[in-house]
């Protein structure tokens, strides 16, 4: 099955992971990019994404930035996780490629409207764009066929005890697009964290003789410095990747449930949590007549390991020292 996607980023490492699988495999076609401020500054996404398309030879794909800070609060780096450059320090060539001229939300509306068929929007990001989109051009929500967004817990988080990142930096983005009533997949921390290769073979992609082994090698390779670093494993999680990956995964290779989700927006500790209810039976809130109705999102919640790492190394045509 192919799937048409419109991808929206914040090209730090994963991020650049997840647009090599989804340039190489046959069954995605990537009809445009579009950038926004979240792992580092808009202008470095947009600059790592032609980047990364330099690396991949890809075709002149549009590439558009848009949103520089969320809707209501100030911008907030993950650059200490990503490196300065948002690639871990991979040090890629300078591109001759140029992002449109135009605000990614015009660019987004202009790909959808032209489309022939619906398309997948594809989130890795904070969704700001995402949001602007559907307030400012309502109607292209008939062009989008599901919402694939990397984001979100039904568990911990890891920009607060409670709160994923991507949802955290804009929760008023992610209420609305939560709430829009299309068709939406969340990839979260509950699989997001489990996908990673151990140190052999990423040093075996390190020392490899192809460049984009290498640089998939660098990019897993790199280490947070300071008291916010991760144990070893979850600084090589391919992230992103695992989300666009799902679009294509057998069946059997990630477990899925529907489930009632909502945003927390209030100030405090649980601001930005996203609240997801895996009851199985009636709860006090429906009996005395407190609860809300939350739409039901696809959610992944576990993957096949070795297999979805697989998937995406044979996608890329590379292989490990202990492959």
């Amino acid at each position: 099955m192919k799937h048409s996607i419109l991808m929206d980023v914040d090209t730090g490492i994963d991020d650049a992971l997840a647009i090599m699988f989804a340039l190489r495999h046959p069954d995605i076609v990537v009809k445009a990019i579009s950038c926004v401020s979240g792992n580092v500054d808009l202008d470095t996404v947009v600059d790592n994404t032609l980047k990364i398309l330099d690396l991949m030879d890809a075709p002149q794909i549009p590439v558009a930035g848009g949103a520089v800070r969320p809707l209501i609060e100030n911008a907030r780096s993950a650059a200490f996780i990503h490196g300065e450059d948002g690639l871990g320090n991979v040090n890629l060539p300078a591109t001759s490629r140029t992002p449109l001229p135009v605000h990614a939300v015009e660019m987004m509306r202009h790909v959808l409207s032209e489309s022939s068929e619906p398309l997948t929007l594809v989130a890795l990001a904070p969704l700001t764009n995402v949001a602007l989109l559907l307030r400012t051009y309502p109607e292209c929500a008939q062009k989008i066929e599901r919402i694939l967004f990397m984001g979100g817990s039904a568990s911990v988080g890891n920009a607060t005890a409670v709160a994923e990142f991507n949802i955290w930096h804009d929760p008023e983005a992610a209420h609305i697009v939560i709430n829009s009533g299309i068709p939406l997949t969340m990839y979260g921390l509950d699989v997001f964290n489990t996908v990673g290769m151990n140190t052999q073979q990423v040093s075996s992609l390190v020392t490899a003789e192809d460049r984009v082994s290498r640089v998939l090698g660098g990019l897993l390779a790199f280490r947070a410095e300071g008291p916010e670093s991760e144990p070893e494993l979850a600084l090589s999680l391919i992230g992103d990747a695992g989300a666009v990956c799902s679009l294509v995964a057998d069946s059997g290779l990630m477990y899925r449930e529907t489930c009632p989700v909502q945003v927390q927006l209030a100030a405090g500790a649980s601001r930005g949590q996203t609240m997801v209810d895996r009851r199985n039976h009636v709860g006090e809130d429906t009996i005395h007549g407190t609860a809300d109705v939350w739409p039901d999102i696809d959610i992944v919640f576990s993957a096949d390991v070795p297999q979805v790492l697989d998937l995406f190394l044979s996608t890329l045509g590379v292989r490990t020292e202990s492959d």
